[in-house]
């Protein structure tokens, strides 16, 4: 009998100490309350397909995490990735490397001299010239580090508007990009930015902030609005840059059954969406519920909220509207970030894998 209240008593200690760390051990995060939309899953246009699985790839190993990809104006592509390398692709299999950043470059586009600019989470915002070299444009503001460039697009005039993810969990910091990522969604403290950085390449100005997650960024063909990605709250805004609404923003598309990342202007008006994986049912059960989010951070990593494998991709108009939506059901490319579109073929990046998936456009 002795040996059963001794039993019940270490079991009764184990228990209180297990709720103690639940409720009392420190976490990085100080969750915001906020309303989720109700999730409706993936219905009609987002509901499921095979348009990918015609979906082929190149093999970029030793290389990881192909996250954006841009044209260069010299016909050949350039992909991010994982370990800080530039690569550069022919279209026809032959994959090189062409620069490393160093830190975890995320987006990469194209300027109008043949350089590359280069969203940099660790590093800010960087230019790669024709030859490789790197060189820092900006990685601090206001003698404070950029701490998680994001994605990026350049306009006619050689203004570089950009996200910062989140100020608070910056990437070097947090074990990553995409570590810093949970800890920025599980708390929506509205840590992200928009910021415009001048031709003159010496001045910045703040666009948008309080954003949730601040990720991807496009802007228009007739440079009259951007679309950000605020991956945090399912939605893609709008905000104006000329025109008789120039300064506003708006909510373009909202309630979105997964988190969006990049946004990459394409053909004909459209603009392509990476949706990276699923909204998670217990972000949502508990937005409301600061505590709860906090308790649940508590929990095991492989416990927590985390992104799950899918392929999803979606194309939009400039009024919002989805025009394509392409699934592969069996995530063979998990954690499609975006797409960059050819005259005849989808490029599709990613955060995790060694391979850069493609798609012929007569095949969808």
């Amino acid at each position: 009998m002795q040996q059963v209240r001794r039993l019940l008593g270490a079991i009764g200690v184990a228990l209180a100490l297990a709720l103690l760390y639940l409720l009392l051990w420190p976490v990085p995060i100080d969750p915001v309350a906020w309303a989720a939309p109700s999730d409706r899953g993936f219905v009609v246009p987002y509901d499921a397909n095979d348009a990918l699985d015609f979906a082929r790839a190149f093999d970029i190993t030793p290389h990881d995490g192909p996250e954006d990809i841009a044209a260069g104006i010299d016909g050949h592509l350039y992909s991010t990735s994982a370990d800080g390398s530039i690569l550069r692709y022919d279209g026809r299999g032959k994959v090189e490397l062409f620069a490393s950043t160093g830190g975890r470059p995320l987006g990469i586009e194209a300027m109008a001299d043949g350089s590359l600019v280069v969203a940099n989470a660790y590093l800010g915002l960087q230019r790669i010239d024709r030859h490789g070299t790197v060189e820092t444009l900006l990685d601090a503001d206001s003698g404070q580090p950029l701490p998680n460039a994001n994605d990026l697009a350049i306009g006619s005039d050689g203004t570089i508007y950009f996200s910062e993810a989140s100020s608070k969990f910056s990437a070097a910091s947090h074990g990553g990009s995409y570590a810093a990522s949970l800890l920025d969604i599980m708390e929506h403290g509205g840590h992200g930015r928009l910021i415009a950085f001048g031709p003159d390449q010496q001045t910045m100005r703040i666009l948008l902030h309080g954003l949730n997650y601040a990720n991807g960024v496009a802007i228009s063909d007739d440079q009259s609005f951007l679309l950000i990605a605020e991956t945090g709250a399912y939605r893609i805004l709008k905000h104006w840059l000329s025109g008789p609404d120039a300064g506003a923003t708006e909510v373009l598309l909202d309630n979105l059954p997964a988190f969006p990342d990049n946004i990459n202007a394409g053909r004909n008006g459209r603009f392509w969406i990476g949706l990276i994986a699923p909204r998670n049912a217990l972000l949502d059960r508990y937005s409301g519920k600061p505590l709860m989010r906090k308790v649940l951070q508590r929990f095991p990593a492989q416990l927590r909220p985390r992104a799950v494998p899918h392929s999803q991709l979606i194309a939009i108009n400039a009024d919002g509207e989805v025009l394509m939506n392409l699934h592969d059901a069996s995530a063979r490319f998990p954690a499609i970030t975006g797409a960059l579109e050819t005259a005849d073929t989808l490029y599709l990046s990613s955060l995790f894998g060694q391979q850069l998936p493609y798609v012929r456009k007569q095949d969808l």
